[in-house]
């Protein structure tokens, strides 16, 4: 694993602006670097060592010289393209897994992303013809920023790297900022630095200075549930499908390691390593009852015969970490579990340099909980419009909670209307209420429209399934995993997140992914083949974190509204509406920690990068 950046032109001190661009991402790579400065393109690299021997020194050349590499990934079908490579004439120079990128490349040109497995964002610079060509991932595991600057392209692995180029003037896109409060994280392609873009999953970039930026999607993830399957077969391909991506996930001679929560996941891929007597695993939680599964990993892990290894995060571990994590984010993320993800990272780093993780299978298989909402609503959503609709505005026109209000109210929305992914802080008109200068720009269902249009086919789970897929996996839970293991310079896999799997995964029938009785029913069934019963059975928890017990509390609660009441608080919220919230659930009166959490995490990052 690595970090790369660059820039196009021919500017004064161009070594110096790429060695300082290189220096800001060397915790992704603290073992090496390399660099390479053409007549009009200067670009550098950060190495970490996972593969031994069998790693290769970037930049990677083609043979001719012509073509200049840089990639942040792995490619796990490197053997088969290999072959097929060097059967149309290619010679390779080593037997690194990466180096297939730029031969493919001139076998194949902009295809090539089609034909990689694997996670990656790659730049392949053609010297002769001055032009960049990049591409990130199917799934978006790994990173890729840009900016075009007085018509040059600057591009990094981490934005953080791209403030260091002289020619970029930090500004904050209050647009982001918006509808950030929505979705916890920056959900638009400008990212909270305006004029810094991130290059979406499965899409290509290509850049010359005649025609600059130009993008294109190589790929859509396309479910098609089948209407028809024995679950006995669903069951099966599902556990062939995981362990044979287990396998192939397990290129390079690193030592065997993964991370563990205890959940279904988690336990699933621990157990699926054949080297249980050497496989180590790493767990973390909090001294809160309620909040901790070190006790269900470390009972997994006596079960199963292999090595645990836990640490409790404090509170004051927490709060201390949280500003040097959203550094390391780059955006604002106010996912709660980025810490636990930093230390749990940490934690590993300390005796590996690749760990395994779940992240995927939940949005593959069907696991969140909230899929099972249109099994819950379907009493409503069965009957007429015209009278849900009634029914909805007669429960919102209700002046005070009560049970059931909230039922009526989404039971008369679509899927559409009420779901824009697994998270769903503030809505447009209560973002508005606490922004002091609301820009108006993006509802939340504007945003995924286009993707609800995609799949307007698809039942309504395989719906939700297909947002979570490209805007919270996306946003949320691969980019926090990127740079939390990179913030400790250890490279994470997910076997889950593989298209191989998901090529099982699309065809799985609804009834079989969520049903009244559990989520990921067939995911959990093939489980079972390597699982106690009650790993395969429990609960979905995520790493779960006390914040909605600290914003009671005198410490935490003071340490908060020092936030609000800052300056850079009145510079974009209403003080007075933020105050209002931490106070009554200070006070007992609701749970607003969600929102109270999205605000400071925002405040925190800024004070980061812009005080």
């Amino acid at each position: 694993m690595s970090g790369f950046c660059g820039f196009s032109g021919n500017i004064a001190d161009r070594e110096l602006i790429i060695e300082n661009m290189m220096e800001k991402i060397k915790h992704r790579g603290p073992d090496g670097c390399g660099k390479f400065l053409g007549e009009t393109m200067a670009i550098g690299y950060r190495h970490l060592d996972v593969m031994g021997a069998n790693d290769v020194s970037q930049p990677i050349y083609n043979e001719d010289g012509a073509l200049v590499l840089l990639v942040n990934g792995r490619i796990y079908n490197y053997k088969e393209l290999r072959a097929e490579l060097i059967e149309s004439g290619h010679v390779f120079k080593s037997e690194s897994d990466l180096e297939v990128i730029i031969h493919g490349y001139e076998e194949y040109g902009e295809d090539l992303p089609l034909k990689l497995r694997g996670m990656f964002a790659f730049v392949i610079y053609d010297a002769t013809n001055n032009a960049l060509f990049a591409a990130r991932d199917n799934f978006g595991i790994k990173p890729f920023y840009y900016a075009v600057l007085d018509g040059e392209l600057v591009f990094a692995s981490e934005i953080k790297s791209i403030l260091e180029h002289p020619t970029y003037n930090r500004e904050i896109n209050e647009v982001a900022l918006e509808n950030y409060l929505t979705f916890q994280y920056s959900v638009l392609e400008e990212t909270f630095f305006k004029g810094i873009f991130k290059l979406l999953p499965a899409h290509f970039l290509k850049f010359n200075t005649k025609d600059g930026v130009t993008l294109k999607r190589y790929w859509r993830a396309e479910f098609a549930p089948l209407q028809e399957a024995s679950l006995e077969h669903v069951v099966g391909e599902i556990g062939e499908a995981v362990a044979e991506s287990v396998e192939a996930h397990k290129i390079g001679g690193s030592e065997i390691a993964s991370f563990l929560s205890g959940g279904v996941d988690s336990s699933y891929m621990a157990a699926q390593f054949g080297e249980r007597e050497t496989l180590k695993t790493f767990s973390v939680g909090f001294r809160h009852d309620k909040y901790n599964e070190i006790e269900h990993a470390k009972e997994l892990a006596e079960q199963l015969g292999i090595k645990n290894f836990d640490k409790t995060i404090s509170d004051e571990d927490y709060w201390g970490t949280f500003p040097k994590v959203q550094y390391y984010m780059d955006e604002p993320l106010a996912d709660p579990s980025v810490v636990p993800l930093y230390y749990v990272s940490e934690l590993a780093a300390k005796q590996v340099k690749v760990a395994y993780s779940g992240e995927g299978a939940d949005e593959f298989f069907g696991g969140y909980n909230i899929y099972k909402e249109p099994l819950d609503l379907k009493i409503l959503t069965d009957l007429p419009r015209f009278i849900r609709l009634f029914l909805g505005a007669l429960a919102s026109a209700l002046p005070f909670n009560i049970r059931g209000k909230n039922f009526f109210i989404r039971g008369s929305k679509s899927v559409e209307e009420r779901f824009v992914g697994n998270a769903f802080i503030f809505s447009k008109p209560e973002r508005e209420a606490i922004l002091k200068n609301p820009l108006g720009k993006y509802s939340p269902t504007s945003l995924t429209g286009k993707f609800y249009d995609e799949v307007r086919h698809l039942d309504d789970i395989t719906k939700m399934q297909y947002i979570d897929l490209n805007f919270w996996a996306a946003g949320d839970i691969l980019l926090k995993v990127d740079r939390m293991s990179m913030a400790n310079s250890i490279e994470v896999r997910a076997p889950f997140l593989d298209k191989e799997v998901f090529k099982v995964a699309a065809k799985i029938p609804t009834n079989f992914k969520v049903n009244q009785t559990a989520t990921k029913y067939a995911f959990r069934m093939a489980s079972r083949n390597v699982l106690p019963e009650e790993s395969a059975s429990r609960r979905k928890l995520g790493f779960p974190v006390p914040i909605r017990v600290w914003m009671t509390e005198d410490k935490y609660y003071t340490i908060v509204k020092e936030a609000f009441l800052s300056e850079a608080a009145k510079k974009f919220f209403r003080t007075d509406k933020l105050m209002d919230i931490l106070d009554k659930h200070k006070a007992g009166k609701a749970d607003y920690s969600r929102k109270i959490w999205t605000v400071y995490t925002f405040l925190v990052w800024h004070k980061q990068y812009f005080e």
